[in-house]
């Protein structure tokens, strides 16, 4: 229902802002897809945990530096979008792309068209982050796009992913084999990936408040097999199914969440782990996955 009309002082009419606590609240998007996903979870809870210098430290510039390209899966209204590509190229408010010391361009792809229209619309970066709507589980149309990305660059695949929070949609929505060829698919796609997974925790508050607002329960939530630990879960995916290495564990955000970097094994001759990163990866190391 459309929102109620007022007239203001001056005598132009204008939508009462009317509060809208289905919308915001947590759970009550099937796809994950929240009009205002940052007011939840910030982007600084992620940044904080991140070096600015990884991207200089995965990809250091050489006499025939290519720019790094980025693959931002689930990107929302293109927040921590934007927050990541300023942090690792060290930008200011205020800095434009022609300011950033290192070429850097994120493709970034939400299922929503609105939140990526709103992306496209208040993006600072437009030459460097390309906003683009697909269902990352629709094989024919990711080629497409992706591909025709890609070409741009003469490249086949990207320099690293991020999959910040959207593991337990692909999940929900898909079941336990949507959820590996998902990952199969990242794997393929990147040579490094950023992945955050949702905890255990967050399906049970998804389904709950679901059901809570009346709306629909997810068709595979009660035939979960990989369940548990999802960290754990998805690196044993990753390491164990689909050919990558775990680098590191930068740490848990404030809600904890891991955010976990993996490395596909083939890149190791053009791709070396740093040493910083090296020297810490015994400590930063999940452990207790088997």
């Amino acid at each position: 229902m459309a929102a109620p009309v007022q007239q203001n002082v001056g005598g132009v009419e204008e939508a009462a802002v009317e509060e809208e606590p289905r919308v915001l609240e947590p759970g009550a998007a099937p796809f994950g897809n929240f009009p205002h996903y940052s007011r939840f979870h910030s982007p600084e809870q992620r940044l904080r945990l991140l070096p600015p210098e990884l991207l200089s430290r995965l990809f250091p510039q050489g006499p025939e530096t290519k720019p790094i390209l980025g693959l931002d899966v689930g990107c929302n209204s293109g927040d921590l979008s934007v927050a990541l590509y300023k942090h690792f190229l060290s930008l200011r408010d205020g800095e434009t792309y022609s300011d950033a010391s290192r070429e850097f361009h994120l493709l970034c792809c939400d299922i929503d068209p609105v939140l990526v229209e709103r992306a496209e619309k208040e993006c600072p970066f437009p030459d460097a982050l390309t906003f683009i709507t697909l269902d990352f589980m629709n094989q024919r149309n990711r080629k497409v796009l992706l591909s025709s990305f890609l070409s741009q660059f003469g490249r086949s695949v990207f320099d690293i992913g991020f999959c910040m929070s959207i593991t337990m949609w692909i999940h929900l929505n898909h079941g336990d084999h949507g959820l590996w060829e998902f990952l199969a698919h990242l794997s393929s796609l990147c040579h490094y990936l950023l992945v955050e997974p949702q905890p255990w925790k967050c399906y049970r508050a998804a389904a709950r408040r679901l059901r809570k607002l009346g709306l629909h329960d997810f068709d595979h939530f009660h035939s979960l097999a990989i369940r548990g630990d999802m960290a754990n879960q998805i690196v044993k995916i990753l390491t164990q199914d689909h050919g990558m290495e775990l680098v590191c564990c930068f740490g848990n955000t404030s809600w904890d969440r891991s955010l976990l970097l993996f490395r596909a094994k083939q890149t190791t001759e053009t791709h070396p782990i740093p040493e910083s990163l090296i020297e810490g990866k015994e400590r930063n190391t999940l452990r207790s996955w088997r």
